[in-house]
């Protein structure tokens, strides 16, 4: 496999998409980016089923792409295939897990690309390389065919430059899918820990939108990480059992992960899952009269090579997750490098608004 694409195919003919490589395609195999799959897994016989729609629309399946292993990190990085190369900046990472996916469409060699989010592993990779990202609600998109982490958190969605290019992707995925301009004009300010450079980032943008801007309130986010920290390493050490006898041929940083979900305490397991649910209601209630939750995706730049850690990575993205809902990462405009990233949560199958609000954002933003 190359750095970040596996080509399929001698060109496109249509719209051209990339799959991330944790997503059947016919006749190819599904190595999820590690070496041990690779070595023993046959081609796929049949395509994923959240391939239907692109294949209906003439879209060309241009290649799989790389991702961190096992979809199991969100740095982005690979030991095995080499790692994705952030085009906006070589020296920090990618973001992960869907890394590849990400790269693709910023450098031009797809339209869309699919890549899953378990723990922000759209929106991570898309806040790194300057592209959209959308994480899907939880169920919303069938997973039939795409290799499971944390089945509780798992979702497909599409990365793309623009908003409307991800549209294209919704389309794909839920065919008659179309944009739909949200009835409210509220949107809710959510204050976390960030840099101030990306604060104001996001401020302009909402004022330049010209929507109305409420402060929200929202105790607990942090802990909602954590919980749902210790359900993703429970439910990936499930999903990846039959590999926890080969940790010695795993990425570490992998392998000590399914390490710790090994060792979990189910009681430990079992009260997160009660505490999961109650975040949800919680980050559900949040939403009461508001078209989308304002906040940065990243709480800070993106990191270095060598430097990133999954928390902090992770820490704006993953309670999202937990609560199942929908979050699209949008880049803001900027003059040069990387630019910062608004994340936008929707309520539960509210893509359609969602969608349509970040592309007013998109388009009535300010100027860099």
């Amino acid at each position: 496999m190359a750095t970040f694409i596996r080509r399929l195919g001698d060109g496109p003919r249509g719209r051209r998409l990339a799959v991330k490589d944790l997503i059947d395609v016919a006749g190819v195999p599904t190595t999820c980016g590690s070496r041990v799959l690779a070595d023993s897994t046959a081609p796929a016989a049949r395509d994923a089923a959240c391939l239907a729609g692109a294949r209906a629309a003439g879209a060309t399946i241009v290649g799989k792409t790389n991702c961190s292993e096992l979809a199991f990190s969100p740095i982005g990085t690979n030991p095995w295939f080499g790692d994705p190369i952030n085009p906006r900046d070589p020296t920090c990472v990618p973001g992960g897990s869907s890394s590849g996916s990400a790269v693709a469409v910023a450098t031009g060699e797809a339209d869309v690309a699919y890549g899953t989010d378990t723990g922000g592993s759209v929106r991570i990779p898309a806040a790194c390389c300057g592209v959209v990202g959308l994480k899907t609600t939880w169920g919303r998109i069938p997973l039939a065919g795409v290799w499971p982490l944390a089945p509780s958190f798992d979702t497909v969605g599409p990365l793309a430059t623009t908003v409307k290019g991800i549209a294209v992707g919704m389309r794909w995925l839920l065919p008659g899918f179309t944009p739909r301009a949200p009835a409210s004009r509220r949107i809710g300010r959510l204050r976390l820990p960030a840099d101030p450079t990306i604060d104001r980032a996001v401020d302009r943008a909402l004022e330049a939108a010209g929507f109305e801007v409420v402060p929200v309130e929202l105790a607990g986010w942090d802990a909602a990480a954590e919980l749902g920290s210790t359900i993703l390493l429970a439910e990936a050490a499930a999903a990846d059992a039959a590999l926890l006898d080969r940790l010695d041929r795993l990425d570490p940083l992998v392998a000590a992960r399914l390490a710790a979900g090994r060792e979990l305490d189910p009681q430990v397991v079992a009260a997160a899952r009660r505490d999961a649910n109650r975040w949800a209601r919680t980050l559900a209630a949040a939403l009461d009269g508001l078209v989308a939750l304002a906040l940065p995706t990243l709480r800070e730049a993106p990191p270095r090579l060598g430097a990133a850690t999954v928390g902090a990575l992770t820490a704006n993205t993953r309670p999202v997750n937990v609560a199942g809902l929908p979050a699209v990462a949008m880049p803001l405009p900027v003059r040069a490098g990387i630019p910062p990233s608004l994340q936008l949560i929707g309520r539960a199958g509210g893509e359609e608004e969602l969608v349509a609000l970040a592309q007013a954002i998109e388009e009535r933003g300010p100027s860099a």
